[in-house]
């Protein structure tokens, strides 16, 4: 009988397909792999060891991050953007990542960050209602914070609260240049779609565009977006756009997606509980949750001595590739598990110590967050030390 392949669909709504062939997924979207030059060049303008999602590959694809880089080394200003749709009200780790890399670039960088809370998305895409939806979205907010940004140099906007004036302008511009055959082509749509989701990727792309801040930005200045790149659809779209309106083009740096627990599909995923570990899971949740997880151990100790773990297939041994910060003790662990001498309740546990303390850590930081705190980053506002 003939094996059927199934094919690789990789969009913001959805990643399915079995394993991801990321080479492909570059070749397909046409941005570049991050080289290891380029993450020296980091490390060299910026004085500090490059974030290990940066060094182990974890953000591996860029458009246009050299010439981020260029300007930086020409003392010109860029900022950063990137945002979160709100579909519950807690974050999981694979939500985080974003975010904590952003906090990375914008310390080492020194620049002001926009976050757009699409609060309007989740009801388009996801049918929640706006008193839902924008609920779920200040709760994200205080996870958002709770990872440490610096509230003079960061606004964040929900998209019901902030939408108008220059922002709105620049939606409705976007908006004409970009056709239905394109938006079916980018995004797959097709005539029983909802004409609210045509007009969101326009909403999506503005913030790319320093004139969409008015309060923040008396200039044109570039923009550099943090993101999965599962959203990488919405900034090929904007590319094309930005030059017709005399903007300039954002450029990217993108991420792989936080494999679910299960490692059945390509991605932690919010709406299956037992693929992903939430910020406000207990300790007991977090042990549970990893002893249940796919393991490349083999299935009896001689074979696992003989042949060692399959690490391409081990989500323990990703996840700590992920957040163990030791590079050293990640490669004792590659070496030794890969080899067969130690054994997949070690890497769990491990593992296990390793996101307790993360957890625990971002919720005490989120138990300090106050509503008047949230409503100091979300205030339109100027932030005068926003390069200092």
């Amino acid at each position: 009988m003939k094996k059927t392949t199934q094919k690789q669909v990789v969009n913001p709504w959805a990643v399915s397909g079995g394993k991801i062939d990321y080479d492909k997924l570059i070749d397909k979207f046409g941005c570049q792999r991050i080289e290891e030059s380029l993450i020296n060049r980091v490390q060299r303008l910026t004085s500090r060891q490059p974030h290990v999602f940066l060094r182990r590959g974890v953000f591996f694809a860029h458009r246009d991050f050299n010439l981020i880089l260029d300007s930086y080394e020409r003392g010109e200003k860029f900022y950063l953007y990137t945002g979160r749709g709100p579909s519950s009200e807690s974050l999981h780790l694979g939500h985080l990542i974003p975010f904590l890399f952003t906090k990375y670039l914008q310390e080492a960088f020194n620049v002001p960050l926009v976050i757009q809370i699409t609060d309007d998305e989740k009801c388009i895409f996801k049918n929640l209602n706006p008193e839902d939806s924008k609920r779920f979205g200040r709760e994200n907010v205080k996870d958002i914070i709770a990872c440490g940004f610096d509230v003079t140099k960061t606004f964040i906007f929900s998209n019901f609260d902030y939408v108008s004036s220059k922002f709105y302008e620049n939606i409705v511009v976007t908006g004409k240049c970009v056709t239905r055959n394109k938006i079916d082509g980018t995004f797959g749509f097709t005539g029983e779609d909802p004409v609210a989701k045509y007009s969101f990727p326009a909403v999506q792309a503005v913030p790319s565009f320093s004139s969409s801040f008015p309060h923040l930005f008396e200039e044109d200045i570039p923009c550099l977006i943090p993101c999965a790149i599962d959203q990488d659809p919405y900034f090929r779209m904007t590319r094309d756009v930005a030059p017709r309106l005399g903007y300039r083009k954002p450029a990217l740096i993108e991420s792989s997606f936080f494999p679910a627990l299960r490692g059945k599909n390509g991605k932690m995923s919010a709406s299956d509980a037992n693929s992903a570990i939430y910020m406000n899971d207990s300790a007991k949740d977090i042990k549970k949750k990893i002893n249940g997880a796919v393991s490349g151990g083999r299935d009896n100790m001689d074979d696992h001595k003989k042949y060692g773990a399959n690490l391409e297939e081990d989500i323990p041994f990703k996840y700590l590739s992920f957040f163990l910060e030791d590079d050293a003790e990640l490669e004792h662990i590659r070496k030794e598990y890969g080899e067969g001498r130690m054994l997949t309740g070690a890497v769990k546990m491990r593992l296990t110590r390793v996101l307790t303390e993360i957890v625990e850590n971002h919720r005490r930081a989120r138990a300090a967050v106050t509503e008047q705190m949230v409503d100091a980053f979300m205030a339109a506002r100027p932030l005068p030390s926003m390069f200092e």
